[in-house]
């Protein structure tokens, strides 16, 4: 969850209080991730040593702390070149606190500075091998043993470039991390790498750039054996960079998310794992210390379609709540382009040249992580129905576990809103070498796992920034039905069944509006389950994945334990839960397991449960039965979870959390 932001300007003349806000700024676009501290790095007063500004808590303590420090650090001074650095933690390795917090400093002379997302996981073994050198430590955390091995290597090889010093430090590495450095060593330079970790750059130019893309340059050490086109990286300075044409001005922005960019620029660059990119003299290079034979032989600048009010919360009191009344257009921006309510037809562009390799295949295997697990789990049954092919839904890390077969003859789809889910991108990497056709589910262009798929389908829901995915799962869900609908496009036997779902699409966003106008009274259901310590909820059939993903947010959003229940697993144990006492909701619609889930409904009854069931509007039969009720619109079976999962969006209660991250306000369950 942590945010990685850094700012390079090279030639344009800013005051130390113009980088500052702008470090702060953008990580203050990254709070959404969540995270317990911040803290930035940049220039000290005397542009020989480097500050170090970091606290526990929110973006504004340290913007406080920043305010009462700026005697310190001469803040109407101008600086032409400058590089800074910032970062948000979420602690994984040692209590939030601020000597834990980043960026992280290599010794008590802040010879080197690094800002780290991810995890190491052989930091033990550094660490222990820099003890035996000589070096102490200050904190707990896996960051501290990589600004200190950088300056290890700067001590042994200090005619090193920067540049080469952290290819040196990554290659010792082993986890997932986005690493983004800056020295006092190496003045108003700046260098960056992944591993298994989203980051990015941002470009901001007055006039046009020297190229539209950036060549991979490669150590002799690592060229590959016939492939003499590959470009060689010499010893001294490459001009295989990009910079201005015009003039030299130019400004980097480094970050772990295009949201912290797109108010200064559109044009970026997405880095692949193991890219090494450097800034120095206001020029971009990108540097690989090996290359595999499907690597491009360059970095493409991508021009970002997100506007900058996409990112804003406008008049809502949190992006979770704008996200959830976003989902009537998103909901048709996923289908606009794509469904033909007049001649009841689907076309999936991005899939469209392997739709006959699809349907020769094995089995389909839907693999994701949390809430694009659930969006699979969803649509598996009208996968089932309509394919006619064994559909296989698999938790990423646990496929991974298991080292799952896999074929060549099986079609995998990859589930991931951000595109960058370090399970799920394992997963595709693991499916990818044995030969399996990679098909790419994501809401996030120029991703790691759009760009590594064979092919796929952009959900087109629209930036999400809260973190409990709201508008993702509605748009993953009607993704994964209109591919369904694709691949039975030629049956004759299903027709009546494809033109039901159909019309059923095309009614949907006026449907999800209707639910939303429940929100009053889903605040008066809240206030019920305030200051409970258990929440269940039960159904089954085309609603289970309803369950869990609504019982998924209850816990991550409200630290309160929530467990999603398959109603016909009643009798075998979770019945023992239920009396007069504990929360329960139930999805109960009219469909064709009515019947076993009405036996469950009288099972709880039984037992003195007073459950909140969700319903058919008009379905006075069910809804006497309940404690308190919720109706939404009839629809088709196949596409009733996107109904039933808006009232628990729509949950609010007074808890610990706020609907973007943790704090003591109200907030949308889900």
């Amino acid at each position: 969850m942590c945010g990685i932001f850094g700012y390079i300007n090279y030639l344009t003349p800013k005051s130390r209080k113009e980088i500052l806000e702008l470090l702060v700024n953008g990580l203050k676009r990254l709070e959404y991730r969540g995270y317990d501290s911040a803290g930035v790095a940049i220039d000290g007063a005397d542009s020989k040593n480097m500050a170090l500004i970091k606290k526990t808590g929110k973006v504004k303590l340290l913007e406080e702390e920043i305010a009462n420090r700026s005697a310190d650090l001469d803040m109407e001074g101008t600086i032409d070149i400058h590089c800074g650095i910032a970062h948000t933690r979420w602690a994984t390795h040692g209590v939030p606190s601020e000597i834990n917090s980043h960026p992280q400093r290599s010794d008590s002379d802040n010879s080197f500075m690094v800002v780290h997302n991810g995890i190491v996981t052989n930091y033990k073994e550094v660490k222990t091998f820099l003890q035996n050198k000589g070096y102490s430590f200050e904190s707990d955390t896996d960051t501290e043993i990589i600004a200190k091995l950088i300056y290890h290597f700067y001590k042994l090889h200090p005619t090193y470039s920067f540049r080469e010093l952290v290819e040196q430090v990554v290659q010792q590495l082993e986890g997932a991390f986005a690493l983004c450095f800056k020295s006092k060593h190496f003045p108003g330079e700046c260098v960056a790498t992944r591993r298994g970790s989203p980051l990015l750059v941002g470009i901001k130019t007055k006039n046009r750039l020297s190229t539209d893309y950036v060549p991979i340059l490669y150590g002799k050490e690592h060229r590959p054996h016939g492939r003499s086109e590959v470009p060689v990286l010499p010893r001294s300075e490459s001009t295989a960079d990009i910079q201005p044409l015009e003039d030299n001005e130019v400004e980097y922005f480094f970050a772990s998310d295009a949201s912290a960019v797109i108010e200064h620029t559109n044009r970026v660059i997405y880095f692949e794992d193991d890219d090494v990119a450097a800034v120095q003299n206001g020029a971009l290079s990108i540097h690989r210390l090996r290359r595999s034979l499907d690597d491009p032989h360059a970095r493409e600048i991508t021009t970002l379609k997100m506007e900058l009010q996409q990112i804003m919360k406008g008049n809502y009191s949190h992006f979770m709540q704008k996200e959830i009344f976003e989902q009537p257009e998103s909901v048709v921006n996923t289908m606009r382009g794509r469904v033909n309510f007049e001649n009841h037809t689907v076309t999936l562009g991005g899939i469209k040249d392997y739709v006959s390799e699809i349907k020769r295949c094995r089995r389909l295997m839907l693999i994701g992580c949390g809430t694009s697990y659930h969006s699979a789990i969803a649509t598996r049954q009208l996968l089932e129905e309509l394919t006619e092919l064994p559909v296989m839904v698999e938790l990423a890390s646990d496929f991974l576990d298991r080292t799952t077969p896999v074929f060549r003859d099986d079609v995998c789809f990859f589930i991931s809103q951000s595109g960058e889910t370090a399970d799920t991108l394992m997963a595709l990497r693991y499916c990818k070498q044995r030969g399996a056709l990679i098909v790419g589910i994501t809401n996030t262009v120029g991703s790691s796992i759009c760009r590594e798929s064979h092919c796929g389908v952009h959900i087109n829901a629209g930036p999400e920034i809260g973190v409990a995915s709201t508008k993702a799962y509605t748009s993953q869900f009607i993704s994964l039905v209109m591919f369904a609908l694709v691949m039975s496009e030629d049956r004759m036997s299903l027709a009546n069944r494809r033109r039901e779902i159909i019309e059923g699409l095309r009614k949907i966003g006026e449907q999800i509006k209707e639910v939303l106008k429940l929100d009053p009274k889903v605040k008066e259901l809240a206030k019920d389950l305030y200051q409970q310590k258990s929440l269940l909820i039960m159904g089954r059939g085309f609603n289970f994945a309803t369950c869990l993903e609504g019982a998924l947010k209850v816990k991550e959003l409200t630290y309160m334990h929530s467990e999603g229940i398959m109603a016909g697993e009643l009798k075998h144990g979770p019945l023992a839960l239920i009396d007069d006492q504990m929360p329960i909701m139930m999805i109960v619609m009219r469909d064709p397991v009515y019947i076993k889930c009405m036996n469950a409904l009288q099972q709880v009854r039984s037992r003195d449960g007073r459950p909140i069931i969700i319903c058919e509007e008009g379905d006075n039969e069910t809804a006497k039965l309940a404690c308190k009720s919720l109706q939404v619109p009839h629809t088709v079976d196949a596409l009733q979870g996107i109904l039933t999962v808006i009232p628990m969006q729509l949950l609010k209660r007074d808890s610990r959390v706020k609907g973007d991250y943790p704090t003591t306000q109200a907030l949308y369950l889900m």
